[in-house]
């Protein structure tokens, strides 16, 4: 029997939950997603206290405790976990019958909550997101921006945007905004007195700054010079890179590029600006390889809501003309 069976059997007698526990149900979800009282009753838009007054109240109803407190963080006790793994395909129902409604609106309405990386976020998103902003103003956009890889229903999330490289099986993913080459770069502070890399064996003499990834430490990628990319001769390959630097943050590694602090990879739309503007060196351009780029996903058995169906269609039409 699962947990919500036996506390049927407990509490409720063989009837049906009332609805009047629903909006507790979901608060304790968002307490669980963000561990936190006070960052889910700002998403809530209530207080702390009258939050924790909610969850209280609600594990009185079930007669079980679903949360750890301290006063350093909040946790789900194991019973709490699975209540919460039982429950979300419920409140995901929940949350797929108010899309339907805002689909039968004029406009499109209600939150996009979406999961992304920092570097997605900054290269796809931002450049576009005013005017994003101002076309759906009934929209409101959440971007959690996290490197690591997280399930989207568990977390709440409509859709997410990664690398190709990093998408589950069990999605329907769409390409967002084309092919990216990954640049290889450098200050002049930096080059200043040492002799640039003429391969990439020869970053192993630099100081080299390096990003750790949700799978492990990047290993630097590189096409040789003259051959095409995917052909039988001359497929890209690695180099491992033992690193001066380690961060999980691009824009740490490129910061510090910048500073002079040693040599590093970016996309290359990442660094056009300062490569213009002499802040950065490029270095083994002919070198340099060129990946699918970004994908958009939601899961596979998920009905897309009109906000989100909105959000692909603006943004495909702003990357295709940009």
């Amino acid at each position: 029997m699962g947990v919500i069976g036996m506390l049927r059997e407990g509490w409720l007698h063989n009837q049906k939950m009332s609805s009047d526990l629903l909006p507790a149900i979901a608060a304790f979800a968002r307490v669980a997603h963000h561990a936190s009282f006070t960052r889910a009753a700002e998403e809530l838009g209530v207080s702390p206290s009258a939050l924790s007054q909610t969850l209280r109240s609600l594990e009185a109803r079930l007669g079980v405790r679903l949360l750890d407190r301290s006063t350093r963080k909040v946790g789900v006790t194991e019973i709490g976990q699975r209540f919460l793994r039982e429950a979300q395909p419920g409140l995901a129902s929940l949350a797929t019958a108010i899309d339907s409604v805002n689909e039968a609106r004029d406009e499109p309405a209600g939150l996009l909550r979406l999961n992304l990386s920092k570097t997605a976020a900054d290269i796809l998103v931002m450049p576009h997101l005013v005017a994003f902003l101002e076309a759906f103003p009934g929209i409101t956009l959440e971007m959690h921006c996290d490197n690591a890889l997280v399930e989207l229903i568990g977390g709440g999330f409509d859709a997410g945007i990664r690398l190709g490289e990093f998408l589950a099986q069990d999605v329907v993913a769409v390409p967002f905004g084309g092919p990216h080459r990954v640049a290889t770069v450098a200050a002049p502070r930096y080059l200043q007195g040492r002799k640039p890399p003429r391969t990439p064996e020869d970053l192993a003499q630099h100081r080299c700054l390096n990003v750790r990834l949700p799978t492990g430490v990047y290993r630097w990628e590189y096409v040789r010079p003259g051959v095409r990319q995917g052909a039988r001769k001359g497929r890209p390959f690695e180099i491992e890179i033992s690193g001066a630097m380690l961060a999980n943050d691009g824009d740490l590694t490129l910061a510090t590029a910048r500073a002079g602090g040693g040599i590093t990879c970016a996309f290359e739309v990442q660094v056009l600006d300062d490569i213009a503007a002499g802040r950065l060196v490029p270095l083994l351009k002919e070198w340099w390889p060129t990946f699918p780029g970004f994908y958009l996903y939601y899961p596979s058995r998920a009905h897309m809501p009109r906000k989100l169906r909105v959000f692909i269609d603006f943004m495909q039409a702003r990357l295709k003309a940009s």
